[in-house]
């Protein structure tokens, strides 16, 4: 399969439905872990290949970092989903998914806060980076 700007956008679409599911069963003002155990249920249900807390290594001027990073969830290999349950999402919530994107080096990032009324207009932002960029 190669990856392209199209793939991304439909896989982008069932991960935003996966979060639509638990955030309809669920509602708003749970703890992060519980929609986070939630979520990566709903993935599995939907068949989307994905990788739970996973870690992002740091290399340094040749040296490996050894941090307790981890991506809530690397969902086929090139889609970052940090999931959140706060009453307003920060700057830092943005430059932390950016960064573990730029790790990663995957091309697109989701940043899903459960704790609102509704994720499509005002739960999820969608980010993308020089990667994305080189792909057709």
């Amino acid at each position: 399969m190669q990856l392209t700007r199209k793939y991304l956008e439909e896989l982008e679409y069932k991960v935003i439905g996966a979060a639509i599911e638990v955030h309809r069963r669920l509602g708003a003002g749970l703890l992060e872990s519980v929609y986070h155990q939630c979520f990566a249920r709903e993935l599995q249900f939907k068949d989307i290949e994905f990788v739970s807390e996973h870690v992002v290594q740091i290399s340094y001027r040749d040296l490996e970092i050894d941090t307790l990073l981890r991506a809530d969830f690397l969902i086929a290999n090139c889609l970052v989903v940090e999931l959140k349950a706060i009453e307003s999402v920060l700057p830092i919530h943005d430059a932390q998914l950016i960064t573990y994107m730029k790790l990663l080096k995957a091309p697109k990032g989701l940043l899903i806060n459960f704790n609102c009324k509704n994720i499509i207009h005002d739960g999820k932002k969608s980010f993308v980076n020089e990667f994305y960029r080189e792909l057709y």
